[in-house]
């Protein structure tokens, strides 16, 4: 049996090139659609789409086709890489527009470390110089634009407790806002609804994999995690112009910096990550408008912080969800490294019998989640690969819980306590504030960040 790098480099000969044909903008009352064309040979092509419904707040007549052109490429080149992965080509060609040198060793930078978990999993050896070159067919150069926005605020929300935290926080300022969901589920619309939004009043985005992809990963083409992070990044621009709304405020915290695989350079959240962000407000910056302010509004906070705002959103309680694996069903799977996590954080902060009613289970108790237990405290190499705290939070949460709720004493509590992570006296870290972030003053000072 070949291994998945015999495969890549298999797949790298059979199929070379990679191209990135076109994209096709449509916009009617109902909805404003862009349709991408990627293409490998005859038999591999890829039509992903994206597509806005049309609400009344909505500004899109007021965009020119440059402005409109210039952000829906950019996202199409952050959409290849969902499909690129599949074939690996060596080679991909852009034919929409040019690119500068510039721009092509930034997006090999996005590409390279957004796949890091992808190619570390399927046992890849490549460097950033070598997984890929970027050429563009076109002579036709997108220029920057100049975008007329209003201080207002744009929320994406997925469901789990840190956009929560942060749509509760921005309510209190003094500058209106708006949630923003990709694909809306059961968690997304209720968080959307507890705040007070209705349907109409939210941003919404649906983003359509095609079929093609998910029949290549069930014949065995290489399949993995892509940089799902910077997608949002560039759909929230677009959405920025559509409604004439400048802040695009994330929920990323400062624990996303931390790497996956301990002591390499693999991240699954890097496109989460404060280096990520730095990178793409430079490049939104200098290759497409200085209009944008994308930031995130949690960076300066640790998980634990966060996790004690949360708690103090009860009416969120019963209905926020952080596991992929039971989103679709809109449930907790209790048997997930996100919602072992999730349970952690919250536990120095919600009691327990609480606990147990927000997931249906006292996750301290599960045994067979004694492997993950061991990742999420650091006694493996390896943290999961999902969207968790750093190992310091994990055990800061454990010994806090352990503290301030002495009589719960569920199974794997008492196997941590054996362990050196393990001390009666913790350090509180709640209180830590990072100076490392791209918060302006108006959200610091109006949203008791500070």
């Amino acid at each position: 049996m070949s291994t998945n790098y015999e495969k890549y480099q298999s797949l790298r000969k059979q199929y070379p090139v990679f191209t990135y044909e076109s994209f096709h903008v449509t916009c009617s009352e109902k909805e404003m659609r862009i349709e991408f064309l990627f293409v490998v040979d005859e038999h591999i092509k890829f039509q992903p789409t994206l597509s806005i419904p049309i609400r009344p707040f909505y500004k899109i007549d007021e965009l020119s086709n440059e402005q409109i052109n210039l952000l829906a490429f950019h996202i199409g080149m952050i959409e290849l890489a969902s499909y690129w992965k599949a074939t690996c080509s060596p080679k991909v060609l852009i034919k929409p527009f040019a690119l500068s040198n510039a721009q092509i060793e930034w997006w090999k930078k996005l590409y390279f470390q957004g796949l890091g978990e992808f190619f570390y999993v399927n046992k890849v050896a490549t460097t950033q110089s070598e997984f890929m070159t970027i050429e563009c067919i076109s002579d036709v150069v997108l220029k920057k634009q100049t975008f007329n926005l209003d201080e207002k605020i744009i929320v994406p929300i997925g469901g789990g407790k840190d956009s929560v935290v942060t749509l509760e926080l921005l309510r209190k300022s003094h500058l209106e806002l708006r949630p923003m969901i990709i694909n809306p589920r059961g968690a997304t619309l209720n968080c959307a609804k507890i705040a007070g939004f209705e349907c109409e009043q939210i941003i919404e985005v649906n983003r359509t994999i095609h079929p093609r992809l998910l029949e290549l990963n069930a014949e065995g083409f290489l399949n993995g995690h892509t940089p799902f992070s910077a997608m949002l990044a560039f759909v929230s621009l677009l959405t920025s112009a559509i409604t004439g709304m400048k802040y695009i405020a994330l929920s990323n915290e400062s624990s996303a910096n931390e790497p996956t695989v301990l002591g390499q350079d693999v991240n699954h959240q890097y496109s989460k990550s404060l280096e990520f962000e730095n990178d793409f407000r430079t490049y939104v910056k200098n290759f497409m408008s200085e209009n944008f302010n994308y930031f995130s509004f949690l960076r300066p906070l640790n998980e634990l912080k966060i996790a004690e705002y949360f708690s103090k959103f009860p009416q969120y309680h019963s209905i926020f969800r952080s596991c992929n694996v039971g989103s679709k069903d809109d449930i907790w799977c209790n048997n997930c490294a996100k919602c072992l996590f999730a349970f952690i954080i919250l536990s120095p902060f919600i009691e327990p019998q609480k606990m147990i009613e927000i997931f249906g289970t006292d996750l301290l108790n599960a045994t067979p989640l004694q492997h993950v237990f061991n990742q999420l405290i650091g006694i493996e190499n390896v943290k999961p690969f999902e969207c968790v705290g750093t190992i310091d939070e994990v055990n800061n949460a454990l010994n806090l819980h352990i503290q301030r709720f002495p009589n719960h004493t569920p199974v794997l509590i008492e196997y941590y306590k054996t362990l050196p992570n393990y001390t009666k006296n913790p350090i509180d870290i709640t209180s830590e504030f990072s100076a490392e972030h791209n918060l302006l003053p108006v959200f610091l000072n109006g949203s008791r960040l500070e």
